[in-house]
């Protein structure tokens, strides 16, 4: 066997042992499935899973995972357990139903409220309330393990300079799907940061063409996950066309009917596929 090939399968024998071991949910020491294979092969890029056929209905039940687009960079995800998790909740746009967890991101106000609602259990910062600290986030709820990446953000408003780790790539690791919501990300990702994310099958991500960063800085970021379905979110104005327009022959587009998709690791995309949500057209 290649050297390689024998790192990869000592990975995921590792992360698969660790995972089966595991007790009860407050008693399990979370283990990443996503990123397990990244920390052994530093500098690689990692396409994700691709399943028998592009969007359809998933072969058996306890596998799908539903996406809901509220508005702006507010997604609703519900898991197969029952979870409900909104990213980037700002108290404007809330799912049907109480969540269960909620992300939230710095950079502007839209991305974030200081009075969530006090039966929301779980809100997760993407900053530190400690100053020159970054947010660590490792939680699993239900079926559902959550985990963040830190990026640095530029300071609102043309204030110039930056700020270290106020923002957070949210990762959520739910029914064997790596998925991750990329926030407000105002700078290239390193392959530090590439490492510490690993694989990501379902990626949410910003398509404004400037106050994130533009198009051509963003879809190398999308080229470089190499996800199997890619969520736009965050548009101003036409920049999701001059988004799309970046990527070639390698990529699938397609307009959807609704707000919502949902996807297992059988149902995902052979080839990438960029899935412009209704509401975000």
């Amino acid at each position: 066997m290649k050297p390689q090939y024998l790192v990869l399968a000592i990975a995921c024998i590792a992360a698969f042992a660790a995972a089966g071991s595991a007790g009860a949910e407050e008693q399990r020491t979370p283990v990443s499935q996503c990123q397990a294979i990244a920390e052994n092969i530093p500098k690689v890029t990692f396409a994700s899973f691709s399943g028998a056929a592009p969007l359809t209905p998933a072969v058996s039940e306890g596998e799908e995972v539903k996406f809901t687009f509220l508005g702006h960079s507010t997604f609703e995800i519900d898991t197969p357990g029952g979870i409900v998790i909104a990213t980037d909740y700002n108290g404007w746009y809330r799912p049907a139903t109480m969540p269960d967890v909620v992300t939230m991101n710095k950079a502007h106000p839209t991305h974030y409220t200081l009075t969530p609602d006090p039966a929301i259990k779980h809100v997760l910062h993407g900053w530190s309330d400690v100053p020159g600290e970054k947010a660590d986030v490792d939680l699993v709820v239900g079926d559902a393990y959550i985990r963040n990446v830190p990026t640095d953000i530029r300071f609102s408003y043309g204030l110039g300079g930056s700020q270290e780790n106020g923002n957070s790539i949210f990762i959520f690791e739910i029914a064997g799907l790596c998925i991750g919501h990329l926030g407000h990300l105002h700078y290239e990702l390193t392959d530090a940061h590439y490492t510490e994310i690993g694989r990501l099958d379902v990626v949410m991500v910003p398509v404004d063409g400037g106050l994130t960063m533009g198009a051509d800085s963003m879809s190398r970021v999308i080229k470089r996950l190499r996800s199997s379905l890619i969520l736009p979110m965050h548009r101003r104005g036409p920049p999701v066309e001059a988004f799309v327009s970046m990527f070639g022959k390698d990529f699938d587009v397609a307009n959807a009917p609704d707000d919502s998709i949902t996807v297992s690791m059988r149902t995902l995309p052979k080839k990438p596929l960029i899935y412009v949500l209704k509401g975000v057209q």
